[in-house]
């Protein structure tokens, strides 16, 4: 399966207007053909000669290479219609990038605005393509792109722009700009051309996919545009959130309801389906085992049983513990706009990084996340709650650059006998409510085909993933409808597309004991990296939200993983007031009682009103 990391979406030449006119005029003309899932999407393949750094570096290899690259998105965006406007928009961020870059300024503003046509949160709507549309601006009044003349201008502009927009609907977007802004440096710009995908071409005799085709646009636009605006950047975006200082109306504190001890109300088992937890921290609501320990259920990233109930951390990198966590709270702290000595050091360490150091730092910040996030997960699934009991059941996800293990048919059926493995678990130990802050597709198997050589070409890949992937969907989808008294909630994703295109399991999934969330932040607006689609039914705050970490520190984290145990916390306080509860019925009351937004995007859910509801369907008998 994929690991719970946030990531971020990766970024046409028109037929002239007569010859339009006439071929849609044309009974001839064909429709568009239809792309309604990610793996629909045509694969392309590139020879690369030479070094991928120097692909990036040199302008004519990379005009030769861009050239392609443009040609065959073209050709996608000319022949199919494509139903998730996000693919639709990462298409022509590519497009545009490689416009700017290569002087085609007028048509880069001109994509930058379809863009934004196709964008559907709010903040998107208005700040969507500021890079692509103040670069050229200043380009158009100062000329030369690497004077401080234009660097200035540049400042000015966004300046401009962000002043003409409410600050409450863009603030948390502009912060996450803000934090990228301060860690940027070549050597985080090119570690993943020079550690990630260098080591894939090389094995596959020169060639790389179109899947991977836009990271070296994304770098060259990176190293050429954003690089040397990294400071005004950094500048204007601190003035501008200097200048608005105002916090946010927090809608959840009226909603939240914490149980009091001592009522006398029924015990509820929890269990955290994620990458492990600290069970100790939470003393005498962990579920134990006739030898007074902490139950779980573990299996290890081979898929192998595992006595370890967190991630066990390699014997060369523990004396490095403090650190990782440190920068954990470091990389949160940047993206709240918290200035602290771990944003501090974490912004130091990584805008500084030497070009060896890139794949160490990169991997062991990956491992501290998968350390601390299922802990993170369990805090917020149990706060407010003394009747919650907890139980852990581990996932081991991947941290490395490259995939370690690769994709297997052995793995993938050790994986689907893993998920039956997990809800018998479930099932045998009494558990009412199971969170699943995680998610895996069948793009990432492909995406992890090639990194491992696997394959002779994309078509290959793309049906050994489907036979992969379709095997733990089925086998996922069948262990929950297996476990019909088990209320099973999921995270949307952190994608910012639409779920069901991407195939994301367990969010696409759609089953009567399932609900899937959505983040928004402490005010109810729709957070930038939430994915969404029509099995999100429910929306909670995702966005700095604060828990454990192993240890018992605490510090605050965003994602759809943060929202979804926020749901599955409620769930079990419901269960708390009526044990009677059916999971069909406590969805049926939490969606009856969510408060829907006029743009139709968000269901906020309301834990006071839903517990009531249960409340008073207690008493009805």
């Amino acid at each position: 399966m994929t690991p719970p990391i946030e990531r971020t979406s990766p970024m046409k030449t028109l037929a002239s207007l007569l010859l339009a006119a006439l071929v849609a005029a044309s009974p001839l003309a064909l429709a568009k053909k239809r792309i309604e899932k990610a793996t629909d999407m045509p694969t392309f393949t590139y020879k690369v000669e030479g070094k991928l750094e120097d692909l990036v570096r040199d302008a004519g290899a990379f005009g030769r290479f861009a050239a392609q690259v443009r040609r065959d998105n073209q050709s996608v965006l000319d022949g199919y219609e494509i139903a998730d406007k996000a693919a639709h928009r990462d298409l022509l961020a590519v497009q545009a990038q490689i416009d700017f870059l290569e002087g085609r300024y007028a048509e880069a503003a001109k994509r930058a605005e379809e863009i934004r046509a196709l964008e559907e949160k709010p903040a998107d709507k208005l700040i969507s393509g500021m890079a692509i549309r103040t670069m050229v601006a200043a380009q158009a009044k100062v000329g030369d792109t690497t004077s401080e003349a234009y660097r200035r201008e540049v400042g000015r502009l966004v300046a401009a722009e962000l002043a003409k927009h409410p600050f409450a609907v863009i603030e948390n977007d502009i912060k996450s700009y803000k934090s990228s802004a301060e860690i940027i440096g070549e050597a985080l710009i090119l570690g993943g051309v020079r550690d990630r995908l260098q080591p894939v071409v090389d094995k596959a005799g020169g060639v790389m996919s179109s899947d991977f085709a836009p990271a070296i646009v994304r770098s060259r636009f990176a190293l050429v545009t954003r690089l040397p605006l990294k400071q005004v950047l950094v500048d204007t975006y601190s003035a501008y959130l200097a200048a608005n200082k105002v916090e946010k109306a927090d809608i959840w504190a009226a909603r939240d309801v914490a149980l009091p001890e001592g009522a006398g109300l029924a015990p509820v088992r929890i269990a955290i389906w994620d990458s492990g937890v600290d069970a100790p921290i939470f003393k005498d609501r962990a579920v134990r085992d006739a030898a007074g320990k902490p139950l779980f259920i573990a299996f290890d990233v081979f898929e192998n049983p595992s006595k370890s109930p967190l991630v066990p951390i390699p014997a060369e990198l523990r004396d490095r513990l403090p650190t990782m966590k440190s920068r954990m709270k470091g990389l949160s702290d940047l993206q709240s706009n918290v200035d602290s000595p771990e944003a501090s050091e974490v912004k130091a360490a990584l805008s500084k990084l030497k070009r060896e150091e890139y794949k160490a730092v990169v991997e062991e910040l990956g491992l501290a996340g998968n350390y601390s996030h299922g802990t993170h997960v369990a805090g917020i699934a149990m706060a407010g709650n003394p009747y919650a009991r907890l139980l852990n059941a581990r996932l081991e996800f991947g941290y490395k650059l490259l995939p370690d293990p690769c994709p297997s048919r052995e793995l993938a059926e050790k994986n689907a006998r893993n998920m039956k493995a997990y809800v018998d678990f479930f099932r045998k130990n009494g558990v009412r409510v199971v969170n699943m802050s995680w998610g895996g597709t069948a793009k990432s198997l492909e995406n992890d085909l090639e990194l491992c050589n696997i394959g002779k070409n994309p078509e290959e890949r793309k049906a050994i993933a489907r036979g992969y992937f379709d095997m733990q969907k089925k086998a996922l989808d069948a262990a929950i409808r297996g476990a019909p008294g088990i209320l099973f909630v999921a995270a949307a994703g952190n994608s910012n597309a639409d779920a069901a295109f991407e195939e994301a399991i367990p969010a696409d999934l759609s089953a009567p004991n399932l609900l899937t969330v959505g983040a928004v932040d402490k005010a109810g607006d729709e957070a930038p990296f939430t994915s969404y689609g029509p099995t999100v039914k429910a929306h909670a705050n995702g966005y700095q939200v604060e828990s454990y970490l192993p240890g018992g520190d605490r510090v605050a984290f965003s994602g759809t993983s943060m929202a979804s145990p926020q749901v599955a916390g409620l769930a079990a306080k419901m269960l708390a007031v009526n044990p009677k509860l059916k999971p069909a019925e406590v969805i049926a009351i939490i969606l009856a009682t969510v408060d829907k937004t006029v743009d139709g995007r968000r269901f906020l859910v309301h834990p006071a009103k839903a517990l009531e509801a249960a409340k008073a369907k207690a008493k009805k008998g």
